[in-house]
């Protein structure tokens, strides 16, 4: 049942999407937005405007919905505060009305911080994705990081200080820096110049007698090999860990990545499969590094324990386990508008991969025959985050001029990931050691970047980024 709270807000919301509705068509109709002063004085309803303030368009409710991407971007162009000159942008939003108003019903239950929409996401992401247990933090790069921080400091979990780590060559710089943070050893490789994941290969001949773990990263929504990753693992005795920050909706051997793993890390960031402004998951099957997990994100202390813990033995005194600290702990904690866009979002994951999938099926179509671009191989069943673009023949070694000639024609790219990450100067500054020579790693740094994929039909931009690249001579 409603409560009366919710449905004056519904109410009032309602009449806030009728009114921009008839304003955006009487502005847009005749001046398109050229007097926005006039739109915002004659507003009886400018509180609740700016409360909603991502509703200053036509028709929001079915935005989400859009169809094509032609149709998104027009709208969102004509916004009032649009700065955006892409004809086929990197990522697009995926909210509608459905998570303004979960926002807007945690600002009426007067609760902001960590609380119960937070929990219920937990468990519902959980369920979704196949794990026991889901702690949600404040990032995906919070993940990582309250991650090595529960294997390192679970005195069950063979990980110590000094201990060495292999990963691949390829990833976002929050993927390795907890690693050096918990003065672990890291071991890079290279990938496999087709999956763009870890070389399997490279990771057996990595090996040495420190090596304790393997930390896999599913580059672009693509899995990695975890039937060939588990059997090195188990034949060395390592821990294998997962950084799907990128691949949420992935699968292989019909399981998610993200749970192949001890334990695996996820992202809502805004250009990810979902978002929740910031937000990020870390998923689990072992109580212990659980509980960890959920005593480390909150300033390392008992109280968000559960009495059957194994950590600490709790006091029937509520007062005195308040402020008990056991573990050298952060504040990571997302918030509960966090908790419920993630709610909703997550309802929508189904339709989000879907089309994402039914997008790089066209674009592996266009792209068959061309010996001029490479693109991912997809192993298991890949969640497409974007379109990987590695430049050969003719236009192998020209990158910055293909990018240039993409960025004004309104194309949007972006690095895949980091490139070769052991060219940065921060690797000075941490203990690493590096497999081989690298050499895919380096070619994608040179020839690699990638352009967008969204929840809504590409084929349009997907057909004007190919008349463009293949005129490129």
């Amino acid at each position: 049942m409603e409560s009366d709270n919710e449905k004056n807000l519904l109410k009032t919301t309602k009449k806030v999407f009728i009114f921009n509705k008839n304003r955006f068509n009487s502005i847009h109709n005749n001046e398109k937005f050229k007097n926005l002063n006039q739109y915002n004085e004659n507003s009886k309803l400018k509180n609740s405007i700016d409360f909603l303030s991502s509703i200053n368009f036509k028709n929001y409710s079915s935005f989400y919905k859009r169809n094509n991407l032609d149709n998104f971007v027009s709208l969102r162009n004509n916004l009032p505060n649009s700065t955006s000159k892409y004809k086929y942008p990197l990522s697009v939003d995926t909210w509608d009305e459905k998570e303004l108003l979960s926002i807007n019903r945690v600002v009426m239950s007067n609760r902001f911080t960590f609380g119960e929409k937070v929990k219920e996401f937990e468990s519902s992401f959980a369920k979704h994705i196949g794990s026991k247990y889901a702690v949600m933090v404040n990032s995906g790069s919070s993940a990582n990081l309250l991650m090595i921080a529960s294997l390192i400091l679970d005195k069950n979990i063979n990980l110590n200080r000094g201990d060495e780590v292999i990963v691949p060559a390829l990833s976002w710089a929050t993927t390795y820096f907890p690693l050096h943070q918990y003065d672990l050893n890291i071991r890079f490789v290279d990938i496999n110049k087709d999956t763009l994941n870890l070389d399997e290969e490279k990771v057996s001949q990595a090996i040495t007698k420190k090596t304790k773990a393997i930390f896999a990263v599913n580059v672009l929504g693509n899995p990695n090999n975890f039937e060939t990753l588990k059997k090195i693992c188990k034949k060395y005795k390592l821990i294998l860990i997962e950084d799907n920050c990128e691949s949420l909706g992935a699968k292989i051997q019909n399981k998610y990545c993200g749970t192949f793993g001890l334990m695996g890390t996820f992202s809502f960031y805004f250009s990810h499969h979902i978002h929740t402004i910031e937000g990020g998951m870390i998923t689990t099957n072992n109580k212990s590094l659980y509980h960890h997990c959920l005593s480390l994100r909150s300033h390392g202390w008992v109280r968000d324990l559960p009495r059957d813990n194994k950590l600490y033995k709790k006091n029937k005194n509520k007062f005195k386990d308040s402020f008990v600290f056991i573990l050298p702990g952060y504040n990571l904690r997302p918030n509960e508008i966090n908790g419920s866009t993630g709610l909703e979002q997550l309802k929508k994951l189904k339709h989000i991969i879907k089309q994402r999938r039914i997008n790089a099926k066209y674009f592996k179509k266009i792209f068959k025959n061309v010996d001029y671009i490479r693109m991912q191989k997809e192993i298991g069943i890949s969640s497409w985050f974007g379109f990987s673009i590695i430049l050969k023949k003719h236009l192998s070694n020209r990158r910055e001029e293909v990018l240039n000639i993409l960025e004004k024609n309104g194309i949007e790219t972006r690095p895949i990931i980091s490139g070769d990450f052991t060219k940065n100067p921060v690797i000075n500054l941490m203990k690493s050691s590096i497999h081989g020579s690298l050499t895919n790693v380096k070619n994608i740094d040179k020839n690699g970047f990638f352009i967008g994929n969204n929840h809504i039909n590409l084929k349009s931009q997907l057909d004007f980024f190919k008349k463009i690249i293949s005129k490129i001579n």
